[in-house]
């Protein structure tokens, strides 16, 4: 069967890009775009060009609690990466109360109006603790209710090839009167894979005309303080002259000036950039490029994002790697197809 896929909070396509890449060896399973949303203009531009370029009105720039959601085609399959802002162990933590925090309810609200075979729900792993745990229990809940199976899962996506430290929950949901379980996809094939992001940004080599490559202006205090930060070091870590120290209370987040270590996978990659929450590079004193950070992402340097640095930097932060998503959606292919896999227990008990 090829699945028509729906998405809200699409980002600039990272699960689309895995999801439209899944295969499985037999042409009669795959999934194709058939439409989706988000509330970031650019973003929605990104998606566009690459995900869809043949068919610009199927992706809706809208604010989802504003968006009708009864206009939309029908679909086979569902995949949503509700907001993270408000169960971010980085962000305040408001969790369901928050702002963000209720926009899953739009996502459940697809499953009972469209009732897709099955979906694919994302998410940060703090929501597990948001709101003391009640957050994700009231989400799975709905999900439930909603008439689906649940198989929830935090993937740390380096232990599947991608360069970064990752992890991530993710939701796989299958309808309830089809008769298929879905297994979490074992990392194990992916064990040799060398994942260093030395190798991810360099091999091959990112032409220095490359499209989203444009340097960071560093000040020539930023450049000075990255000369005393060792590899894998950030401002607080190293041994910095006391002029060049952070003038910091409270909370150290490690990310502040954090020297990525070429021989190991890179640390997050967050949308953020100010105060010292780039990216930076293991031997040069300055911060990733957004496509260097794009390579961390597993984005093919043919992907093209829209808008200025900033907005890209954004995007390439909110995105799901390319790479994760497309191991999970083959999976997700393969338990229809009723072909085997490798597989290993889920970490999170449904």
């Amino acid at each position: 069967m090829i699945f028509k896929l729906g998405e809200l909070f699409c980002g600039p396509g990272g699960l689309a890009w895995g999801a439209m890449n899944a295969e499985i060896g037999d042409p009669n399973f795959g999934i194709v775009h058939a439409w989706a949303n988000d509330y970031d203009e650019n973003t929605c531009k990104t998606y566009r060009r690459n995900i869809c370029p043949n068919a610009p009105t199927t992706v809706y720039h809208a604010d989802i609690r504003k968006f009708d959601l009864t206009k939309l085609a029908p679909i086979d399959a569902f995949a949503f990466g509700f907001p993270c802002n408000d169960f971010s162990v980085v962000g305040e933590q408001k969790g369901i109360d928050g702002v963000y925090g209720p926009l899953y309810s739009y996502g459940v609200k697809v499953l009972k109006m469209y009732k897709p075979q099955w979906f694919l729900a994302e998410n940060v792993g703090g929501l597990r603790n948001a709101n003391d745990g009640k957050a994700f229990s009231v989400i799975l809940d709905a999900m439930r209710d909603a008439g689906y199976k649940l198989y929830p899962n935090l993937y740390k996506f380096e232990t599947y090839g991608v360069p970064q430290a990752r992890h991530r929950i993710i939701i796989v949901g299958i309808r309830k009167d089809i008769n298929v379980e879905f297994k979490v996809p074992s990392n194990e094939p992916y064990a040799e894979i060398d994942n260093t992001c030395r190798t991810a940004i360099e091999v091959p080599p990112i032409p220095k005309d490359a499209p989203n490559n444009e340097l960071t202006k560093q000040s020539s205090t930023v450049v000075e303080r990255l000369g005393f930060i060792k590899p894998g070091e950030n401002a607080f870590t190293a041994d910095l002259p006391e002029r060049l120290k952070l003038n910091v209370t409270g909370a150290k987040i490690s990310q502040i000036y954090k020297r990525l270590d070429p021989d190991k996978p890179a640390y997050t990659v967050t949308g953020s950039g100010g105060g010292g929450t780039h990216i930076y590079h293991w031997s040069e004193p300055r911060a990733l490029t957004n496509r260097e950070r794009a390579r961390l992402q597993t984005f093919p340097d043919t992907y093209i994002f829209e808008g200025n640095k900033e907005s890209v930097r954004k995007q390439i932060g909110m995105a799901v790697p390319c790479m994760g998503a497309k191991i999970i959606f083959e999976a997700i292919l393969k338990t229809f197809a009723g072909i085997p896999y490798k597989s290993m227990p889920a970490n999170i008990e449904e």
